[in-house]
């Protein structure tokens, strides 16, 4: 199909590394359990533009870019950094309130979270890297059809990680739906989310 060959291989191994825990992956947690299932949907569809961004700069070889100018790089990943930890600090920060456990959040909250979770994926420069030497692994240099086997692998990976990170926020709105009302349980989630964000941070910048 377009000159993607093991394609079920392809799909396992993309779901794989969606369950992996990172600072995407966390932040639609927190976003979910702090404003509810849009909150949710809205970090999963900033982590899908981040994405299609790497996914399309990878694909015009900007990867070989960034490798060549390791400072540069280097400038991209401290910043990177320096928001997950700015982030972090924010959650640790937050003043939690007892709230009915059907609150939803508001339209501008939603747009937050997506401009949010955009930014966070957009300002981690390895994702490129990384599809740039992923996505080869799984396309046939002979049966290949350029822009579109590119186009075909990028909508399976948005596909999937739309209905696995739909599939979390549902489950952490489910679970949290029942602890609103406990500020204190909701004051702990937030540090754990604060404290693990700062880490992400701390881990990009020094590794």
């Amino acid at each position: 199909m377009f000159g993607i060959i093991n394609y079920g291989t392809f799909i396992v191994t993309v779901l794989l590394f969606l369950a992996i825990p990172g600072p995407g992956l966390l932040g639609i947690i927190a976003s979910a359990g702090k404003d509810g299932r849009r909150a949710g949907f809205a970090a999963t569809l900033g982590v899908v533009g981040g994405d299609w961004v790497h996914m399309f700069l990878a694909g015009i070889g900007v990867a070989a870019l960034l490798q060549a100018n390791p400072a540069f790089f280097k400038g991209i990943q401290y910043l990177g950094a320096a928001y997950l930890i700015y982030l972090g600090i924010g959650l640790l920060r937050t003043k939690i309130e007892n709230k009915p456990a059907d609150a939803e959040a508001e339209p501008a909250a939603g747009s937050r979270h997506l401009r949010r979770l955009f930014v966070i994926t957009l300002m981690n420069p390895k994702a490129i890297v990384f599809y740039m030497a992923f996505f080869p692994l799984f396309i046939n240099p002979e049966q290949h059809h350029g822009a579109w086997t590119l186009l075909a692998m990028g909508l399976t990976v948005s596909s999937l990680t739309i209905l696995f990170c739909f599939s979390v926020v549902l489950l952490v709105n489910l679970i949290t739906s029942k602890l609103k009302n406990n500020a204190r349980i909701s004051r702990v989630a937030h540090r754990i989310a604060g404290i693990a964000l700062i880490g992400f941070g701390i881990k990009l910048s020094t590794n």
